[in-house]
Parts: C-alpha cells; structure tokens; sequence
C-alpha cells in the first residue's frame, strides 16, 4: 500500500511539473505581445502626454542607460529601481514606433564604458573608501549631436521618473531654445538705471534663465505677442494699458503657457520721488494685480493685504541690530510645497516677501492646485502696514492667526472666456493688436497659468548670495526660489503634452495590510502595558502608605500584610506579561496567515488565472479561423 502511494506521489509531482511547462509555454505563445497593466496606480501605462510626444517623434533617437551591474550586486534597492526604469524605457519604445533605440551599459571599472558615462557628465557615485563607483544614469543624443543626460537617477525622484524621461525625448526632439518673453515693471534686466546713473545688473534668476532659454524682454506697452515666444512671464504688472492686458488676455485664451507674478506689496517698486512732495512716494502704492482677468477666471489677490505667518517667520535685524522674528518674511519648508508637482517637487524651502494670497470664487470657471502655501498661524494684514514700518515687530499688532492655510502660488486650468468679451479695447494701437488675426472669445483647450502672489521671491536677497571671485560671480543659494523659478519655466516651456505627464505613485509599496496588522497589535500592547505600569504605580503607593502607617520601629522588615501586596502584584505582573506576549503570537500569526494566503494566490492561483485567460483566447482565435476557412 505505501509502494503504490509512493508511486502515484512520483506521478502527480511529474504532472504537475508537466502541466507548469505546458501553461508557461502556452503562455509564452498565446500572449506574446499582451500587456495588462493590473498595479492599482497603473505604474506600467504611460500617460496620454507621454504617448502623444513619443508619436511626435521625427528622428531616431540613442537613449544610453548605464547602470552599474556588478558594483551593486549587493544594493537591492538600486537594483530593483533599476528594474524600474529598464520596464518604463521598454514600455517607451513600445510606443515609439523603433524611433527610440535603448542600450543598456555596464561600465566597469577602468572600461571604455566608464570613460564614455564620464565624458557624458554622468556622476559615479562612491560607495565608500575602496568601492568602485556606481554609475546610475541616461544619457541620450540625436542625430545632429544634441545631448541630454540624467546624471543619477535618484530613487528618491520615482514619481518622476516618466516625466524625466519625457522631457529627455521632449528637448531632444525639438532642439531649439524655447523663447520665454518677459514682461516686467521691475528692474530685473540690465540697464541704465536712472536714480544712480550707473548701470544696473541682472537678477540672478533673470541671468540663470537666460543661460538655459532665449529670454526676449518685451516691454510694458505692446500690441501683441509674438507666435514663437514659448512662455510669457509677466511679473508685476503695474498700471498696464489695456491693449497690453488685452494682449496677454489673447496669449493666454489661445493656449499659450503663462506665468503671473503679482503682489500687493514689491519692496523692488520704487516709485519716482517727487522734490515738491516727498512723502508722495512713501504712500504711492507698491500694488499690482491682473483683476480684469482673474475675476473672469474666479479667482482673486487681494492688492491691499499681506500674507503674515508667525510659525515661518524669518529672522532679520531690527532697528536696535538684535534678530526679530518678521511676520512679513516667510520661509515656507517642504511640507507646505505640493510635492507632487515638478515645479515644487524636492525643493526644501521657497523665502517669500509680503505675499499676497490666491481666493478662488465659488462658481469659479477654472480649477486651482496649491502649490506653495502658509502655515495655519497666518493671517491678512494691511499692506499699507509697511509703508512706514521701522520695527517689523509693528505686524504684530493686532495680529491674530485665522488657522487657515493660504495659498501664495498655485497653477490655474480651466476653459475660461476672455476679459474682453466686446473685442479689442477701444485705445490707440487697437487695430496693432488684431492685425491678422481674428478676436478669441473662449479657450478651446484649458488654458496652463501658474499665478504666483509674490514678486520678491525673484529678487537677490530672497534667496542667493553673489560673491565676484577673479572676476566671475560666485551665486550661493540659501534657498529654492531660483530651482522653484527654472523648474516653472522649464516645465511651462515644453509641450502641453509634456505640462499634462505628471508625478507617478511610486514602484516600492509598504505592505498596508501588515503594517495595519501590526499598528492594531502595537496598541493593544501599549494598552496593556499601560495598564500593567498604572497598577506598578498604584501597588508602590500602597506599599508606601503601609510604610508610613506603621508604629514599630523596624521599617527594614516587610510586614505580611506588604509581603502578601508584593506577591499579589508579582502574580499579576505574570499574568499581565503573559497577555503581552500573546499579543506579540497574535500578530505574528496573522501576518504569517496573510503571507501563506499571498503565496497561495501568486504561485498557484495566479499561474491558472493567466492560463485560462490563454487558453481562452487561443480558442477564440481558433473560432475566428474556422469561420474564415469556411
């Protein structure tokens, strides 16, 4: 009897073997080419903008990913990332119709493929004194020799992986500059400065954007914009004439890509002194607004209040040169940037000057997504406030947190109308304006805005040091506001496509379940050694009073009425360490009984699930074939 058990165990372990082999093959057969995306974040299904920039693609394109594979063979995290990113480049060349050409290097030590990741700028990373360098990084090129890289792909940046990516082929495929037109009331080019007579210098960030794009400064007084200007930047828009509002109401109805910088109080706007009246200029107002177009869209800047915060305060030197907390100077830290936004993501801290804050109506026609916001110890306070303000301890007056967070830069979509439902505003130049072409009433597409409350946080002292070091200027950023600034200009720079690819759940999930399993059994257990240390404590104070209560003199010998409290707390204290640890089984059972029924499903149920799925199509198909043979 145990022989023919013995055998017809050897039989049904060779069948089930037989019959794994036979479903891994039909599998392999039946649904090759397949792909079902089934993660809950669809974490392998690229994005519609994503897909519409690999069909745009008119050239073929090297992407190079070099990644260190012997030198991390004991780095499990950089090796499943790897993974990661080898499937989204894969998943891109689907898509990509043979223009994306993938090649994966491993360069090692002292190769020609290490001195090749190097001459691309790609950074090795050491692992410690006499590790080899870890390589971790794309470079890609097109065939006019244009180069983009990704120096190290930052585990930590996951979410953003496609974007990268997308932006990589994005820049490729279209080489040039983009143009990004200016248009300013502040003094944020060079030029001659009327009030010293000398020359003025850039803003460093009006410096670092002209080093990556062609900025085109397009004064406050124009007719229309250029076609080819691929961002407009509008920063402070002070007593615009109404052509030019017109202007940027049509770029912006016509789905061109916007950033507004207003603010309700630029400490850069220095009105012209008047000699006759000298305090003229203290109380000209330092405001500017885009109201004819924000109440169309329904939103709002209140011109006449700042934003102050007394948890982000920054400190600077009051009138007596001791440090005071100034309610007006906000240093805003990551937890108040939406870090899922590339314009904000991984920035650590944004330095903001008397922001204004974004209001959105009720019945407003377009959506706003917060992208840097106060703390909930804020509140509006009068701009007119810091007219004549000597001691910023002057904003605490009065002052009182409303325990609401507000929102001081955002980006702004919707289907909106124009400002000017009547057509071109009735001024001179009015015919400039619509020469050659036609007067848009409504957005065909949601328009892509991004509306900062805030003009400072471009200026120097907000947010970077300039040293000259043998001539040349050495810039020390104390804070995110130029990166903030680049990341606008650069993501608003690219396609709609592109602006539409946004950050990604991440690849690496926590066990939920588990860790749900285990924060119940944690308060249980704190629960009961709560009670465990509540009854120590109440045990030692009865312990105490019979101390105190006794008459005799040797209060070294336990009594038996303490000697019978110590023995009952000893035994409860068993009992009670005996509960503890039957939490601790518990939960190990449970996390155990989760992860067999796991094994379960992926090894046996999932392997069936998928070949039924097989076997169903493959007789589908054979149906197909019969019906056209006959």
């Amino acid at each position: 009897m145990n022989n023919k058990q013995s055998v017809f165990g050897e039989i049904g372990l060779l069948a089930i073997a037989v019959i794994f082999l036979v479903v891994v093959s039909l599998s392999n057969v039946l649904l090759r080419g397949m792909r079902v995306d089934l993660t809950e974040n669809n974490l392998y299904t690229l994005s519609d903008g994503t897909i519409n920039i690999l069909g745009d693609i008119q050239e073929p394109l090297n992407i190079y990913f070099f990644f260190s594979d012997q030198a991390t063979s004991d780095i499990p995290q950089l090796r499943t990332y790897a993974g990661r990113v080898r499937e989204t480049l894969q998943e891109l060349s689907q898509h990509a119709d043979g223009k994306l050409r993938i090649t994966v290097i491993d360069p090692l030590p002292f190769s020609e493929q290490e001195d090749r990741a190097a001459q691309y700028g790609l950074q090795g990373i050491s692992l410690g004194a006499g590790g080899d360098s870890v390589y971790f990084g794309i470079a890609a090129t097109n065939s006019i020799g244009d180069e983009e890289i990704i120096p190290f792909l930052d585990p930590n940046k996951e979410t953003f992986l496609e974007y990268d990516l997308a932006r990589l082929i994005y820049t490729l495929s279209n080489p040039e500059r983009p143009v990004v037109g200016l248009i300013s009331s502040l003094p944020m080019t060079a030029g001659f400065d009327p009030q010293t007579q000398q020359m003025r210098q850039p803003w460093i960030i009006t410096s670092q954007i002209q080093q990556l794009f062609e900025l085109r400064s397009l004064g406050t007084s124009i007719g229309e914009i250029a076609e080819d200007i691929d961002v407009l930047m509008v920063v402070h828009p002070k007593n615009l004439t109404p052509r030019t509002l017109y202007a940027i109401d049509q770029f912006i109805i016509g789905g061109g890509h916007t950033l507004l910088f207003v603010d309700p109080f630029s400490e850069t706007d220095f009105p012209i002194p008047d000699p006759t009246n000298p305090a003229a200029a203290a109380m000209a107002s330092r405001a500017s607004n885009l109201d004819p177009l924000f109440s169309t869209w329904g939103i709002s800047i209140n011109s006449k209040e700042i934003i102050a915060d007394d948890r982000y305060a920054l400190a600077v030197n009051g009138p007596d040169q001791r440090p005071v907390r100034h309610l007006g100077l906000i240093g805003i830290p990551a937890e108040k940037l939406d870090q899922s936004d590339v314009i904000t993501s991984g920035l650590s801290s944004l330095n903001f000057g008397f922001s204004g804050y974004i209001s959105v109506a009720e019945d407003a026609a377009v959506s706003v997504t917060p992208l840097v916001q106060s703390s909930d110890l804020a509140s509006p306070v009068p701009a007119a406030m810091l007219g004549f303000m000597n001691d910023p301890a002057a904003l605490r007056n009065g002052f009182a947190p409303t325990g609401e967070n507000y929102t001081l830069a955002a980006r702004v979509t919707g289907k909106v109308s124009t400002a000017f439902p009547d057509g071109p505003p009735d001024s001179a130049g009015a015919d400039e304006v619509t020469r050659g072409k036609s007067h848009l009433s409504d957005a065909d597409m949601p328009i892509t805005v991004v509306v900062f409350a805030d003009t400072d946080l471009l200026t120097d002292r907000l947010w970077a040091q300039v040293q000259m070091l043998f001539g040349q200027q050495l810039v020390t950023a104390f804070s995110g506001n130029g990166t903030l600034i680049l990341n606008a200009v650069e993501n608003m720079a690219g396609s709609s496509d592109l602006i539409s690819v946004r950050g990604r759940d991440k690849f690496t999930r926590p066990f939920t379940r588990v860790e749900d399993l285990r924060r119940e059994a944690e308060n249980a257990f704190r629960v009961t050694e709560e009670r465990l240390q509540q009854e120590l404590t109440e045990t030692e104070q009865t312990l105490n009073a019979l101390q105190t209560g006794r008459q005799d003199s040797n209060t070294l010998i336990i009594t038996a009425e303490q000697g019978a409290e110590l023995e009952r707390f000893q035994a409860e204290r068993l009992r009670i360490r005996k509960e503890l640890r039957q939490v601790r089984r518990n939960l190990d059972k449970d996390i155990e009984a989760l992860g067999t029924m796991l094994r379960v499903v992926n090894i046996g149920l999932m392997p069936v699930v998928v070949a039924a799925i097989g076997l169903s199509l493959f007789l589908i198909r054979q149906r197909q074939r019969r019906r056209k043979a006959r």
